[in-house]
């Protein structure tokens, strides 16, 4: 049999720093997800989305450490830089959300009424949802472009805030949906018309960068994701001032909490989490806007 000229199983993809980030990831993905389906328990969608949070990301990194491993990324159809600096993003404030979700709403001091044992599982599950979380931000950290250095969009500042963008308008929608009572004026179903548009556009890029697929547009991509980035600058500015007007404004909604108001089921809560994560994806654009004038796409890598 001919020989190919290379080795057939890439041990970097184990050893270097990258490697041991992955490969610690994936015993702390499965460290915690395990203590939590033996004696931890979870329950209710909160639990559920933790357990999603640890096992999705468990399998997209065994499947990553695979095919660097033994090379089976040079068959597939993506832009592999894009996708494992782009999943590395996601996973990063995935599993700091669990980190956070999980001990607030599972740990407990005493033992009673869950007794000892549950409670030291769940304190260990939360140790090691942290852990994650820290090998995750070192990928992030360590696969992050360098100034000078020729690398994929996803690894650049830019295409790292596109990640972040797309996961605080999932806050909220989320929100949205609690009940936001979003639907009373034109006004504040002008601001979801943003949120909806900018996310949907965010994601767009997000993927055509991760599939490679950007040399094959008929348009210049770099040149149009800048102008878009422009465009929702202006629209979450927009967002910014008429959200807390018609949600807060005394004419139009309430400036305080009401005091009757049930907790978890109050829209007032709902309307001020949006408003401050619509003030968030704004800085989030604005930054985007400044990197992005700095960076060159390489839609190969």
């Amino acid at each position: 049999m001919e020989s190919t000229g290379g080795p057939y199983l890439n041990t970097a993809a184990l050893t270097s720093p990258v490697g041991i980030a992955r490969l610690l990831q994936m015993t702390f993905g499965c460290t915690t997800f395990s203590l939590v389906a033996h004696q931890g328990g979870f329950s209710a969608a909160y639990g559920t989305f933790c357990m999603f949070v640890w096992t999705f990301c468990f399998a997209i990194t065994v499947f990553i450490i695979t095919c660097e491993f033994t090379h089976l990324h040079s068959c597939l159809s993506l832009s592999w830089g894009n996708f494992t600096a782009a999943f590395a993003m996601l996973a990063t404030l995935m599993s700091i959300t669990a980190a956070v979700i999980y001990p607030l709403y599972f740990v407990q001091v005493g033992c009673y009424p869950i007794g000892c044992q549950v409670r030291d599982f769940r304190i260990a599950a939360s140790i090691f949802a942290g852990l994650l979380f820290v090998t995750y931000a070192t990928e992030v950290f360590l696969t992050r472009a360098k100034p000078g250095q020729v690398t994929s969009y996803m690894a650049t500042i830019s295409g790292l805030l596109k990640i972040v963008q797309a996961f605080v308008a999932c806050i909220i929608f989320g929100a949205l949906v609690n009940d936001s009572q979003y639907g009373k004026y034109v006004a504040t179903q002008w601001c979801v018309a943003v949120y909806s548009f900018c996310f949907v556009v965010t994601v767009v890029v997000v993927a055509f960068s991760v599939t490679g697929k950007t040399a094959l547009l008929w348009f210049p991509f770099e040149r149009s994701v800048v102008i878009y980035t422009f465009g929702a600058v202006l629209l979450y500015t927009s967002a910014a001032v008429i959200w807390p007007v018609f949600c807060f404004d005394s004419k139009y909604g309430s400036p305080r909490r009401p005091g009757l108001c049930a907790k978890g089921k109050c829209p007032w809560d709902s309307q001020l989490v949006i408003a401050i994560f619509t003030y968030v994806n704004l800085l989030l654009y604005v930054l985007d806007l400044a990197y992005s004038q700095r960076i060159r796409f390489v839609s190969h890598l």
